[in-house]
């Protein structure tokens, strides 16, 4: 396997194994009895490679790995054992031969295009499949100390950056200048240099940076705060708006390694922070110290957003509260993982018990529209008693 010192952890034979086992336990469960993985975050998951091809994973054999291009590559990713192609098409004859095209296939039907999707089950010469992407979520829902391993590399970048950040934003900068230098500081950690999103039309840049009034705008982004950007091409990110006296900038940066997410926000104004932005930090930072001492397993992640929202009603900022107006979004903590938008999702509806090795950001914002956004984000660990922190980074407001 291929392994350049400081740039990352291979993945072992036996975590690999570990997680095909998983995936078979709840494919029989839901009576399915082969799965087709494409999609190069699953890939990655199931392989340690996302080079072009596919994996089968029936629950009475063994997997079964197909790669057109490129063997090289991917013979020093993953340990697992490769059947070269040289088209799609040269999969049926194999999967045929070891009996697997029977009963009901599995596919990522919420990921992979129609037109994929069809060629497919004509190669295969099979009807039947159903979407097996909602066990894959639950799967990796929970992570192993290894997966944990990699998310703490990750919130290290994080919290380089956030030092970095107190250094350069200054009154009059842009926030377009602020994210280039913070991005350089990044990958100079060994960022991997973008996020992945699960879904159609879902793009996240790895770090935004609001000043006033872009933090107010909304967007069709389901996210509390987007920005503008500097395009409607993309609609949401840093924009040439410049930093102002007394008004917070939030830095919401994404750390990447391995292929594992993190994302956290933080605060920093110039000067003294305008009155109207006062109580809203203190209510989220007082939000953040309740949950992560009221969390742990066990506890309904529903009653984590309740005990959230009865906070912020009694403040008198519900009107504010994730967003405003049209731009309010109904979470305020989603999954992280090797996707930015993994479960759980932490909602009033969404009934999800927390677990040990879930993963989540959590993230209270007020937005004030024409004026700007204040909140903060942390990235938690269940534990048997308590959430622990992901990074070391202090949540507290930064002067500059």
């Amino acid at each position: 396997m291929l392994q350049q010192v400081g740039a990352f952890d291979p993945v072992s034979k036996e975590e690999i194994a570990g997680r095909i086992e998983g995936l078979k336990t709840m494919m029989a469960a839901q009576g399915i009895d082969f799965a087709v993985i494409m999609q190069n975050v699953d890939m990655f998951y199931f392989t340690g490679t996302i080079q072009k091809g596919l994996l089968v994973i029936a629950v009475d054999r063994e997997p079964l790995l197909f790669i057109e291009k490129s063997l090289t590559r991917a013979r020093l990713d993953t340990p697992l054992d490769i059947i070269p192609i040289d088209r799609d098409r040269d999969i049926r004859k194999t999967l045929e031969e070891k009996g697997i095209l029977r009963g009901t296939g599995g596919m990522e039907l919420d990921v992979l295009p129609v037109r994929v999707y069809e060629r497919l089950k004509s190669i295969l010469g099979h009807e039947s499949f159903v979407d097996v992407s909602p066990l894959i979520k639950e799967l990796r829902m929970v992570k192993s100390s290894y997966e944990l391993m990699q998310l703490k590399k990750s919130g290290a970048i994080v919290s380089r950056v956030f030092k970095r950040a107190a250094e350069v934003i200054r009154e009059g900068v842009s926030e377009i200048e602020i994210d280039a230098l913070l991005v350089a500081e990044g990958r100079m950690r060994g960022h991997q240099g973008f996020l992945r999103m699960r879904g159609f039309n879902q793009e996240m840049m790895n770090i935004c940076v609001f000043s006033g009034r872009t933090g107010g705008m909304p967007s069709y982004a389901d996210v509390p705060i987007a920005g503008v950007g500097v395009t409607p091409a993309i609609a949401q990110g840093s924009s040439f708006f410049t930093v102002e006296q007394g008004v917070p900038v939030i830095v919401d940066y994404g750390g990447g390694y391995n292929g594992y997410i993190t994302d956290e926000s933080r605060l920093f104004v110039a000067g003294a922070l305008k009155d109207i932005f006062r109580k809203p930090y203190e209510i989220a930072k007082e939000i953040v110290e309740d949950v992560a001492g009221f969390g742990r397993v066990g506890i309904n992640a529903t009653e984590l957003f309740l005990r959230v929202y009865q906070r912020v009603k009694k403040a008198g900022l519900k009107e504010h509260f994730m967003g405003h107006g049209e731009g309010q979004v109904s979470f305020i903590g989603h999954g992280l993982g090797l996707e930015i938008n993994e479960l759980p999702v932490i909602t009033a509806r969404h009934s999800r018990i927390l677990e040990e090795g879930m993963v989540f950001a959590f993230e209270p914002k007020f937005v004030f529209p024409d004026v700007g956004a204040i909140g903060i984000e942390v990235d938690f660990i269940v534990r048997k008693n308590r959430l622990e922190r992901v990074t070391d980074s202090p949540i507290d407001i930064v002067s500059v």
